[in-house]
Order: C-alpha cells, then sequence, then structure tokens
C-alpha cells in the first residue's frame, strides 16, 4: 500500500477529465410535505432555513449558503430501504473532525439512531430522513494518510472507533459544511460508467470495492458513488419522494460548456431542471453543471 501523492497518479482517467477544483454543490430533494423535513434537517443536522418559496425551502449552514433544497408534493411516497433506483444517500461533509465528534454526541443525546462506518479515507455517520431519504454526516482524513493499491484508492466499512472521536460541543452545522458527494444507486455499473465517467468526464478512483464504483475529479476520494446493491428494483418515480437533481460545480463557464458538449457528443440531451439545463442518466437521476465563476 501507498498513500495518495498527485491527483495525476490517481485512478482510471477520463479521456477528457474534469477540472480540479470541481465538486458536488446544492441537491434538490422531492418530499411529501416541508414540516417533517424541515424539522430533521434543522434539529437533527443542524442546518438553518435559508428561504421559503412557496413550496420549496433551501436549507445551508449557519455562515453559508444553501447546500440542500426540499420541494413539496403532497402525496409522494417514502421510500424503503433499497426499494428503488436513484438517491441512495447525500453526504454532508463537516470542515472538521471535531465537529463530526460533536455531531455524534448531540445524535446520542437527542436519541437519534445512526449507523457508523470507517472507510479509511472519511468516518461517516448514516442515518435516514422522514422521507426514507439515506443521509451521511462525515469527515474526511488527511489525504496523505488515504491507502491506495497500485492507482487505487482503497476503501472499506470498519466499525467507527466512537472513542477516537475529538469532545466538542454541537452547535448546529458549522461554516463550511457542503455536500461531498452523492451516492446513487444504479441498475448497471457498465451503464453508469459510462454516462458519470466516459462522458461526463469523471474518474474511476475505486473500483474493487463489491458492487460499486467511486468517481471523482482532482483525486478525491468520491464525489459519486454508484452501486448495484438494489438492481433488480425499479427507478424512484413522481410518485416517490426521491432526488431530483445535484449540481457538479465547475470551475468555470468554459469547463461548463465543455461538459455539455461531451455529453451531447455521446448521445445524452439537455433536459430543463429548474430554469437550469442538466442531463439525466438511464434510472432519471438528473446533474446540472453550474460554473463557480462567470467569467
Amino acid at each position: 500500500m501507498n498513500t495518495v501523492m498527485e491527483p495525476e497518479t490517481v485512478g482510471i482517467h477520463a479521456a477528457e477529465r474534469l477540472p480540479e477544483g470541481t465538486r458536488v454543490g446544492r441537491v434538490r430533494l422531492l418530499v411529501s410535505d416541508l414540516a417533517r423535513p424541515e424539522a430533521f434537517y434543522t434539529t437533527v443536522l443542524g442546518l438553518e432555513v435559508k428561504e421559503r418559496a412557496g413550496s420549496s425551502l433551501l436549507l445551508g449552514p449557519r455562515g453559508g449558503g444553501a447546500v440542500v433544497e426540499l420541494v413539496e408534493q403532497p402525496g409522494v411516497k417514502a421510500l424503503g430501504r433499497r426499494s428503488r433506483l436513484g438517491l441512495y444517500h447525500v453526504a454532508y461533509l463537516l470542515p472538521t473532525r471535531e465537529a463530526l465528534g460533536g455531531f455524534v454526541r448531540h445524535l446520542i443525546r437527542s436519541g437519534v439512531e445512526f449507523g457508523a462506518g470507517d472507510h479509511l479515507y472519511s468516518e461517516a455517520i448514516y442515518l435516514t430522513d422522514p422521507d426514507g431519504l439515506g443521509v451521511e454526516v462525515y469527515a474526511d482524513r488527511p489525504r496523505e494518510t488515504w491507502r491506495m493499491r497500485g492507482r487505487e484508492i482503497m476503501g472499506a466499512t470498519l466499525p467507527l472507533q466512537f472513542a477516537e472521536l475529538p469532545e466538542a460541543e454541537w452547535t448546529g452545522a458549522p461554516a463550511g459544511t457542503r455536500v461531498g458527494h452523492v451516492h446513487l444507486a444504479v441498475g448497471n455499473l457498465d451503464e453508469a460508467r459510462r454516462f458519470y465517467h466516459e462522458a461526463l468526464g469523471m474518474d474511476v478512483v475505486t473500483w474493487s470495492y463489491p458492487g460499486a464504483l467511486f468517481v471523482s475529479a482532482g483525486g478525491y476520494h468520491h464525489h459519486v458513488g454508484l452501486n448495484v446493491w438494489a438492481a433488480g428494483q425499479p427507478a424512484a418515480s413522481n410518485e416517490d419522494a426521491r432526488l431530483l437533481a445535484w449540481e457538479l460545480e465547475l470551475p468555470t463557464a468554459v469547463d461548463v460548456e465543455q461538459v455539455r458538449a461531451r455529453m451531447c457528443a455521446a448521445g445524452f440531451q439537455p433536459v430543463e431542471v429548474a430554469g437550469e439545463e442538466g442531463f439525466r442518466d438511464a434510472w432519471g437521476i438528473t446533474v446540472v453543471p453550474r460554473a463557480l465563476r462567470k467569467d
């Protein structure tokens, strides 16, 4: 095993790669009503309401912008575990390990049920929101400590050592909290690889984890997780709570145009999502490329 060095040494590179500085932006979720998830995302996750507009709600950490939008559609059904293809979980990245320690103590004091795992490159907590949508809250380990096998970032799911987490107070999601990655349930890894690796331009960085691929830009452990653990189930429909779209934030407008040209050349036609242009995979999961800078 060796440790991560430069992004150029990591993963199976796409023919036309996404630039360093690429990251996941805001996610948009369809829920049955706003009251229950608002209570969950504010009281449990510690996010703040940033804006209310009709049937939607924007939430984010203190001192920061919105990271999740909740869109209300009365009557949509809550998801059962691994019952639909689409969202597996949205993963919120905390800026420090101290924040993760504080979050765990907050959950325990509040009597909230949760799962946990040590993935070697990160330590993670798992929850389910009121609509059955998966949630991860995690902190990264320093990149120089990540384990490599050749060009592959090695991941695992080991017991989290709670006693080793820093003792800290939780006063809500701190500034710098953002969506670190999205993990998606797909029906076929080859087809997913064609969309996310060959067309979108993410590098495949982990490929030996059973039933999964992990893809990213800039040598990160993953911006998108892809698994077939629910293969054979239907894709989430208009009657289900689900991920409506997620944003892929790129450094410049030129980068966005290059992604658009690649996706169209690969046969993926643009779709409109809340007034923006996105691209939809075979399971109805929509990515919206947008520029961090307008120049």
